[in-house]
């Protein structure tokens, strides 16, 4: 059962925003504010009137900005204000991410600080001067009325203001420097030791600073509000592999675990919130975004992969199966998010009250599930409320608990069932999509879960049929059959990873050809031929301030890492070099900022490490329906060895650029498999443990 659809019915008034598809700006279509959407009719307006721009920025699951909707954007008293004095444009950042890019850098450099809703005010030439996040109503008319007054007498200083800022942030968004030289990745028989030194220096900085940041008490990284880092995870389990540090293990099980347990996980139905705000995992933001879940499934597959703990096969499972009933279109595209609630009613689909509870289940029943989730009369949440969790100190339901549980689930659901719903951001993004596609890809290699493989087959498709021009190139956003908004260099990198994935799934062709096209328009429309690396956008939007590029992996892995890291699997299934250089100038173009603060970019790390260790190049000659081809192909997923590629001949015509079948063929007519280094293939063999076993080696990290 899907979530209610984010569309109001619409009263009588209403402004531009009413022709929008975006859920965010179509929240927004009855404020009495004039709004614009981004674009040159609103630069225009602003240019032609000689009024600053108010900018808005926001999504349409964030709690604060229904928070100031209500305080603010609602009341006749500010929308005068802002209807006399500024030309008033808000803006979707999940469909124009290269706007909320280049402003949310402004306000973090202007304040030191950022958040959303983001408000900003800008020249008529689109330059920012002020900014705040979310601001609170008798500030807000306050700040409007100082702006209005001073722009109308002193609009010069207000435009050199603006113009320094410009400057400034056209330096930092874009910056020439940084680079680091790298040399090949080692192989055998080159150790690469310069490489190498600098690899192993960021990964072990990386370790020794997530080691220092660990909470021993919760899990987790510091104190106060904890966001989910899957990418972290992932860096950890890979320095683990190659360190063998059991410390980097245990912070990444331990963390997981906690956060399972805690009110960050929806523990009735599955998916993550989107953070907690306190320090025990317990009491979240209560929006659900599709990327951290995507990103998080991920994790958990990873770590059952490493330690075989049923319980990370379990959240792994309860998430993907979230997704496919409540995130997944008809046709199969995935949705973006749904709602944390209005402001003031955030948490009333999810909390429970301990009167609540008691009433709805049989004494056995509540007492069971009230020592269970902890429920007490006062609550850990707003109104005597309870978020429900698993506490540490108690086990999860035995078989002797197993029917008194599931008794308590049942009706725990069903009065849940009969609240509103949050509501559902029911967008389909192509770079979102692309994290989850990889999610069920995965989700299916290691359980084996068929169901999984469909719906990244599915969503591949959709995007394929919906999001995709004539010319190959992607859109970024569909909605309701439209597709529209630029694609960003995300939603091809992402979109590239999520194919790679799928096609180590099915072994179906078509999945990488359509990975190879898409790496060559990535190429030729984001990449920054001077410094290397990609920019975020692709210079066709005379909009923008400036082009940038990112590289942080922070709720998000980044474009830039995503892509080096799919480059560096390009290069291995077609022996190009032309691809391991481009990923080798995807990493010097990082490396400064990596060697800086390495902590913050994890995803660029994994990336690294696939460099840095000897990655395999599988090739198994055989039908996937010859159970021996099978059996290889399980051994391979049965273990966590994250830097191979795996190509399957079955019969099929191959992709022309598959260079690592060729030559590759069955033994005697049995299914035979190829473990290779950089070219250079060890004895061809038959037998599963021993494919396993030349899979299993690797470079040592030394500390």
């Amino acid at each position: 059962m899907s979530s209610k659809p984010s569309t109001r019915k619409p009263p009588a008034k209403y402004n531009r925003l009413i022709h929008e598809k975006s859920p965010y700006l179509l929240q927004h279509a009855h404020n009495p504010i004039w709004w614009y959407s981004w674009g040159d009719e609103a630069l225009a307006a602003a240019k032609r009137e000689n009024k600053p721009i108010f900018l808005s920025i926001g999504y349409s699951t964030c709690y604060w900005c229904h928070f100031m909707e209500k305080d603010s954007f609602e009341k006749e008293d500010v929308a005068a204000v802002l209807n006399e004095h500024f030309i008033s444009i808000k803006v979707d950042r999940e469909e124009r991410p290269d706007v909320d890019n280049i402003y949310m850098t402004a306000l973090v450099s202007m304040t030191g600080s950022g958040g959303w809703p983001m408000s900003m005010f800008l020249t008529p030439e689109g330059q920012p001067f002020f900014g705040a996040s979310t601001i609170q109503h008798d500030r807000f008319i306050g700040i409007l009325g100082q702006i209005a007054a001073v722009w109308k007498n002193e609009s010069a200083k207000i435009r050199e203001s603006g113009e320094r800022v410009t400057s400034a942030l056209r330096q930092y968004l874009n910056p020439a420097g940084g680079r680091v030289s790298v040399s090949d990745a080692p192989s055998a028989a080159s150790p690469a030791s310069a490489r190498r030194d600098i690899g192993e220096e960021a990964l072990i900085s990386f370790y020794n600073t997530a080691e220092s940041q660990f909470d021993k008490t919760y899990g987790g990284f510091g104190g106060g509000n904890k966001f989910p880092r899957p990418h972290v995870f992932m860096a950890l389990l890979r320095y683990h592999r190659r360190a063998g540090d059991p410390q980097a293990l245990k912070i990444v099980a331990e963390t997981l675990k906690a956060m399972a347990r805690g009110g960050i996980h929806d523990v009735l139905v599955g998916g993550f919130h989107r953070y907690s705000v306190d320090g025990k995992w317990e009491v979240p933001h209560f929006e659900k975004m599709l990327y951290d879940n995507a990103g998080l499934i991920v994790a958990y597959l990873e770590a059952y992969q490493v330690t075989r703990d049923p319980e990370f096969a379990r959240i792994a499972r309860k998430t993907m199966d979230w997704v496919l009933a409540e995130m997944t279109h008809p046709a199969g595209g995935f949705y973006s998010a749904q709602d944390a609630g209005d402001f003031g009613e955030e948490g009333d689909y999810y909390a429970w009250r301990y009167d609540e509870a008691q009433q709805i289940l049989t004494p056995e029943e509540f007492e069971h599930v009230r020592k269970f989730f902890r429920l007490t009369p006062e609550g850990n949440f707003d109104h005597n409320r309870n978020v429900i969790h698993v506490p540490a100190d108690v086990s999860f339901p035995g078989p002797a608990a197993d029917t008194l549980y599931a008794a308590a689930h049942g009706k725990l659901l069903a009065i849940r069932a009969k609240r509103e719903r949050p509501r559902l951001d029911d967008k389909v993004l192509v770079d979102w999509n692309g994290l989850m596609i990889a999610a069920m890809a995965r989700g299916y290699q290691v359980l084996g879960d068929e169901k999984y493989l469909r719906a990244a087959q599915r969503a591949a498709g959709f995007i394929r049929k919906n999001v995709t021009k004539k010319d190959g190139r992607l859109h970024r956003r569909w909605r309701e059959g439209e597709a529209s908004n630029r694609a960003v260099v995300n939603d091809y990198a992402f979109l590239i990873h999520g194919l790679i994935e799928l096609y180590q799934s099915d072994f179906d062709p078509r999945w990488f050809e359509w990975a190879i096209q898409l790496q060559e328009l990535q190429d030729k429309d984001f990449w920054d031929e001077q410094n290397g690396g990609y920019f975020f956008d692709d210079a066709k939007d005379a909009t923008l301030l400036s082009r940038s590029k990112e590289y942080d992996d922070m709720a998000m892995p980044s474009g830039n890492s995503i892509a080096a890291l799919n480059l560096l699997r390009l290069a291995d299934f077609t022996y190009d070099d032309k691809y391991k250089k481009r990923a080798d100038d995807v990493i010097r173009s990082a490396a400064g900022q990596v060697a800086r603060s390495p902590f913050a970019y994890a995803q660029t790390l994994v990336a690294l490490d696939y460099a840095l260790d000897r990655s395999k190049e599988i090739a198994i000659a055989g039908k996937l329906d010859d159970a021996r081809t099978r059996k290889i192909v399980r051994a391979l997923r049965s273990k966590f060895l994250p830097n191979k590629v795996v190509a399957v001949s079955d019969g099929r015509k191959p992709a022309a650029t598959l260079i690592l079948l060729d030559g590759k063929t069955p033994t005697r007519g049995d299914p035979t498999a190829y473990v290779c280094e950089e070219g250079v293939c060890q004895l061809p063999t038959t037998d599963a443990a021993t494919v396993l076993k030349q899979a299993e080696t690797h470079v040592p990290i030394k500390k």
